[in-house]
């Protein structure tokens, strides 16, 4: 896929852009329903028509490895929930330090981006710790990487981030220092539309 375009702050897909993304969508929802029992894609299909940036965050997610799918739906909201279901963190987002604090305190070999920054920019967030071991139950990810999570302020504070990975059949949650990145940690983000 190719770099959804934005129009001054305005976040767009061209009519082939946004045609090609529901169909990837839709074959992934029809072929993963244990991940979204007695929901229906024609609904979730008319949220996303109705939202249009939300349409381009979830190119943005599908564009840099994630393969986005419907997880769940919050009914008081009446929001479907994506999350991102590659197998392993998105091949897109890795080798990224956790946030902008930690990428400008690094003195020598700057990763590209943070993981906080690329989400933000993508109109997405980064997987809470329970979310990452929600979506393990619906599959084993993160077998050979690892992805950051949302830190706490108190474990930020003192330099630290979160990241969590599945190794031998259980969630593990891990720290590092918020400045520290390797090939093989990047993030896994979620959306509601």
């Amino acid at each position: 896929m190719t770099e959804g375009s934005k129009i001054g702050n305005k976040k767009e897909l061209s009519l082939e852009q946004h045609e090609e993304l529901l169909k990837v969508l839709k074959i992934r929802f029809e072929k993963n329903m244990d991940r979204h029992k007695g929901l229906e894609w024609s609904n979730v299909q008319a949220k996303l028509e109705a939202n249009t940036e939300k349409l381009w965050s979830l190119y943005e997610m599908e564009r840099t490895g994630g393969e986005p799918d419907v997880v769940g739906h919050d009914e008081k909201k009446n929001e479907y929930i994506f999350i991102d279901c590659s197998t392993e963190t998105p091949t897109g987002r890795r080798s990224l330090c956790y946030d902008r604090e930690a990428l400008e305190s690094r003195k020598k070999h700057k990763p590209e981006n943070s993981a906080i920054d690329m989400a933000t920019e993508m109109g997405i967030e980064l997987l809470t710790e329970e979310q990452y071991r929600a979506l393990q139950k619906l599959g084993n990810f993160d077998k050979k990487t690892s992805s950051w999570v949302q830190t706490p302020d108190d474990i930020r504070k003192l330099g630290g981030a979160l990241f969590c990975d599945y190794r031998f059949g259980h969630v593990f949650v891990y720290h590092n220092g918020a400045d520290s990145y390797y090939a093989a940690r990047g993030f896994r983000g979620s959306l509601n539309v």
